[in-house]
């Protein structure tokens, strides 16, 4: 099973993290946390480290309803929460990179009959959320 749902968009990296991020707002998710990996290489490892990656964010999104959901249903569910979203481009690319994880996931680690039903909410939402970007 693959865990990602992913799309490649012509966007300049900037605007391919703006789009992103009103996508998923139009979709109920809020961001609880960004990690700028390619920052934090560059800070630890030094900047060889970071410029060889390119540019890396990992956003962690949430939709408060779906997560009261999960977790009301497996309290467990908060290990695999919020959901993460990456976008990434390499130092010699055009395109953007844009990934979801796909919450079907979630299923796979929970026998709650609830985690399925929120589970397809949020891939639903987030893959239109990715069609949007696309579409952009």
């Amino acid at each position: 099973m693959s865990y990602a749902h992913t799309i490649t968009v012509g966007l300049p990296y900037p605007e391919a993290v703006t789009r992103t991020r009103e996508a998923l707002a139009g979709q109920g998710f809020g961001v609880l946390s960004e990690i700028d990996v390619r920052a934090t290489f560059e800070a630890k490892l030094g900047s060889d480290a970071g410029q060889t990656l390119g540019d890396y964010l990992i956003l962690g999104v949430c939709n408060p309803a779906l997560a009261q959901k999960a977790l009301a249903a497996d309290p467990d569910m908060g290990l695999l929460l919020p959901c993460n979203v990456v976008m990434r481009r390499g130092p010699d690319t055009g395109t953007t990179i844009i990934q979801t994880i796909d919450p079907q996931t979630m299923v796979q680690l929970s026998d709650a009959p609830a985690v399925a039903e929120v589970a397809s909410d949020a891939d639903r939402r987030l893959l239109a959320a990715l069609k949007e970007l696309v579409n952009a």
